[in-house]
Order: structure tokens, then C-alpha cells, then sequence
């Protein structure tokens, strides 16, 4: 009669034979997330942006008018780093500054016209990126990959749409 023990070690290959396992999950993720942001500056840099300024922008059209201490916030940001952010895309007629109606001593941030049609011309960049980053994939793939990072994001406490490279600005 075979004993359990025999049975498994005839069936699972030892470590001197087995082949040596690949770089983790968290090391293929950085991994990929270093090669993604590198390409996406490169798709942004062709509107004459940055990600960060790209990320504020989207930021401030899910939610027009808030100020810039609650950006910063949500960022994770300095508030002194976001208002140096601020003063380029004001600059360029991207957004605009206004008074808070219940606080004047705050600004609230809005997009402008022009600023409007950039965040569409960065959505689309963003799209072109995300088919091109995940090529490899069949759409169910892609829904089931995206399930799992989401997953994994949820369990570390990221603030979903914010990516944690603000906090170094």
C-alpha cells in the first residue's frame, strides 16, 4: 500500500528539479506600473502636460469647485506643491481660479472651455494607452485583471482614481 507521503513526493517535483520561480506578483506589478507611467508621460507630454496635471484636471471635473486645500487633500499632496500645479494650468487658460461664494478666502477650481476639451483629448490618450498597455489581453481578461488590481487597491487603502505618486510632488 502507498502511503500518502509517497504518493505526493512522486508527484511533485523537488526543488532541486523544479525550475525557479519567477519574480512575485508585487515585483511584476511595479514593474509594469513603472513601464505604464513612463508611457503615459509620453502620451501627455504630446499635449504638453504632465500626469500630475493630468490627474488635477480630472480631479477637478469630477468635482468643480473645490478648493485647492480639499485637492491637495484628496491628492495627498502639499497644498504648496498643487498651487505651483495650478499656477501653469491657470496660466494657460486650462483652469481658473474663483472665489468660493461661502468662503472667500478659499478658491475654487473650475475647468475652463479650453480645459474642458484637453481633459477629452486626454481621456482619449488615456484610452489609446490602456489598449496598447494591455494588448496581451482579451476584453475578459482585461475586465478580470482590472476586478483583481481594484481588489488589491481596496485592501491597501488607495483612494480609488488618485495615484500615490502626489504625495511625492
Amino acid at each position: 500500500m502507498e502511503t500518502t507521503h509517497a504518493r505526493d513526493a512522486a508527484t511533485t517535483p523537488s526543488r532541486a528539479t523544479a525550475s525557479p520561480p519567477g519574480p512575485g506578483a508585487a515585483f511584476l506589478l511595479a514593474q509594469l506600473g513603472s513601464y505604464a507611467a513612463a508611457q503615459f508621460a509620453e502620451r501627455v507630454a504630446e499635449l504638453d502636460l504632465v500626469p500630475a496635471q493630468t490627474g488635477l484636471l480630472r480631479a477637478v471635473a469630477a468635482s468643480p469647485g473645490q478648493s485647492q486645500q480639499a485637492l491637495a487633500q484628496l491628492l495627498g499632496t502639499p497644498p504648496s506643491r498643487l498651487v505651483a500645479l495650478v499656477d501653469a494650468l491657470e496660466e494657460r487658460g486650462i483652469l481658473q481660479r474663483r472665489r468660493n461664494p461661502d468662503d472667500r478666502r478659499l478658491h475654487a477650481l473650475h475647468l475652463t472651455e479650453a480645459g474642458q476639451l484637453l481633459l477629452r483629448r486626454i481621456g482619449k490618450a488615456a484610452r489609446a494607452h490602456n489598449d496598447a498597455f494591455c494588448r496581451a489581453l482579451d476584453p475578459t481578461e482585461r475586465d478580470q485583471l482590472r476586478a483583481m488590481l481594484t481588489r488589491i487597491a481596496d485592501d491597501h487603502d488607495l483612494t480609488p482614481g488618485v495615484h500615490p505618486g502626489y504625495r511625492n510632488l
